[in-house]
């Protein structure tokens, strides 16, 4: 294997770039901002995020993946071409073999399409891995091993519950319920009990700082600003913890249903290791205050959160090609 082997997550509200031997090179976020006159791209990642809500007419800023799938291929294309390229920087002489994730519910045609862009953007060799496998190695479990472990991953745009075994998923679902979901909860909470019209970075913000679903010993406050929707005019409000567990009801029932139905379909045997073993919680969604006192509460299972949740898929993405290495040489 030679050091141009890379793995990517692409993800909808981030990508992150691995590179073998380096570790995370690059994360960014998924935003693209061009100019809808001339069609040129005007900025990528972070550059293009700060752009969101405050541009002229004809710049646009974009997010190419909605719900962990290619919403704008073109503009995905030429992300990725952009990254890949960052994160190799000049000396790179060989294209590079890359791994690309992509969430466990995409149909065949979606995973061409991703595909399709990864190879398009430069790549010389590519595999495509289902996102609760990418998790699981990330977060250090061995899952070339015959038990059952339960991985959740809550990204930006897609929750993936899945039981892996021997390198495998044996039962998965996926929905698309996830971070920015949450953000839109937060929105149209605000929105309807304190008459605030607030944009995406500032819920996303709320989310962060004070997100919780779990009740608090302490609650916390957070003053946002925003525009009436009555008055038209700019207007400060204080937020609780306890509010925004209110606004993400709905949001989180979603995934602890799915982590049920996951659960009942998983085959005897491996519910019993999931029941030793626990529930591992990954991706920028796990780190929502009190997640994981609510899974254990609903589930009775012990749940943890990975020790990088947000970097877990990006990093066995990266490792997956040489696990499957070592798993060919051992079979």
């Amino acid at each position: 294997m030679t050091s141009t082997d890379i793995g990517i997550d692409l993800g909808t509200a981030s990508i992150l770039v691995y590179a073998k031997g380096k570790g995370i090179v690059l994360k960014e976020p998924s935003v693209v901002a061009y100019d809808k006159d001339t069609n040129k791209i005007r900025a990528v990642g972070e550059e293009a995020r700060m752009m969101i809500g405050r541009t002229p007419g004809n710049i646009v800023a974009v997010r190419p993946l909605r719900q962990g799938v290619i919403s704008d291929f073109e503009v995905t294309e030429k992300m990725l071409k952009y990254f890949i390229s960052k994160a190799m920087g000049r000396k790179a002489f060989r294209k590079p073999r890359i791994s690309i994730c992509v969430p466990s519910g995409v149909t065949a045609v979606e995973k061409k399409a991703v595909e399709e862009a990864t190879y398009q953007a430069g790549a010389r060799e590519v595999a495509i891995i289902e996102e609760p496998i990418a998790a699981a190695i990330g977060a250090g479990i061995d899952i070339t091993r015959p038990f059952g472990n339960m991985i959740v991953d809550i990204g930006g745009g897609t929750t993936d519950v899945a039981v892996i075994s021997l390198g495998g998923t044996v039962v998965a679902t996926s929905i698309k319920v996830a971070g920015d979901n949450f953000d839109d909860a937060i929105m149209r909470y605000v929105r309807k009990k304190h008459n605030l019209m607030i944009g995406e970075p500032t819920a996303e913000d709320v989310k962060v700082k004070i997100g919780s679903v779990y009740p608090m010993p302490q609650p916390k406050v957070m003053e946002i600003k925003g525009r009436n929707t009555i008055t038209g005019l700019p207007k400060t409000v204080a937020l609780t913890s306890e509010e925004i567990r209110e606004a993400l009801k709905d949001a989180t029932s979603q995934i602890m249903e799915t982590i049920h139905s996951v659960l009942e379909k998983t085959p005897p045997e491996l519910a019993a290791d999931v029941a030793d073993r626990g529930i591992v919680l990954t991706g920028g969604g796990a780190l929502l205050g009190g997640l994981e006192q609510l899974i254990e509460e609903e589930t009775g299972i012990n749940t943890v959160v990975a020790e990088e949740p947000t970097l877990a898929v990006a990093i066995g993405t990266g490792e997956y090609m040489e696990l499957m290495s070592k798993m060919d040489k051992t079979l």
